[in-house]
């Protein structure tokens, strides 16, 4: 993983004085791997072994700078808007998830969230995975897994949010509040 993202020939690297935070290696709904955690052989077995997966292949690299809660806010979001809404896990559950983190980011959040989100996520599938979780198709699943992984991996982050009553990472928009389509 390392060689992936820092090869010049391969990722490249990160701009100039930007420190890797976190690595999804597999697509959105692979649990997300810590900067501690890129010293691995991109294979499914050393990546099964640090609690991940090789998915869909799609690496994604957030650095220092990413709000690790906005990220699954808007991975959240992508699972919400997927869900077709024939089982009530994935179709109550993923909007859930997404007015949850949408609560904290905006810093409204409040001592239990974390732990209510961790309980929804675990209502559509549980953590670890034991197979399928409670709903009929695998997107249930892929919309919980980066809830667990990102609370499991930055829980401080996310507890911060509710401590601070707000955002502690600069917003690339500003502070003139969301861009339109931003839900």
């Amino acid at each position: 993983m390392r060689e992936l993202i820092f090869e010049p020939e391969l990722g490249g690297g990160l701009p100039p004085g930007r420190t890797v935070k976190a690595v999804i290696p597999g697509g959105s709904s692979a649990p997300v791997l810590g900067a501690d955690e890129i010293d691995v052989a991109l294979e499914f077995e050393a990546l099964k072994a640090k609690g991940t997966m090789a998915g869909s292949g799609g690496v994604i690299v957030m650095d220092d700078s990413c709000c690790m809660v906005r990220c699954l806010w808007r991975v959240a979001r992508f699972y919400a808007e997927e869900s077709c809404g024939q089982c009530t896990p994935c179709r109550e559950g993923t909007p859930w998830q997404t007015r949850l983190l949408r609560k904290i980011e905006e810093g409204r959040g409040q001592p239990g969230d974390v732990e209510l989100l961790l309980s929804v996520a675990s209502s559509i599938a549980p953590f670890p995975p034991m197979g399928l979780g409670n709903t009929i198709c695998a997107l249930g699943d892929a919309a919980a897994l980066p809830v667990h992984s990102f609370v499991q991996r930055f829980k401080p982050e996310f507890d911060k949010h509710i401590q601070l009553g707000r955002c502690p990472y600069e917003k690339p928009w500003g502070t003139f509040g969301h861009p339109e389509g931003w839900s």
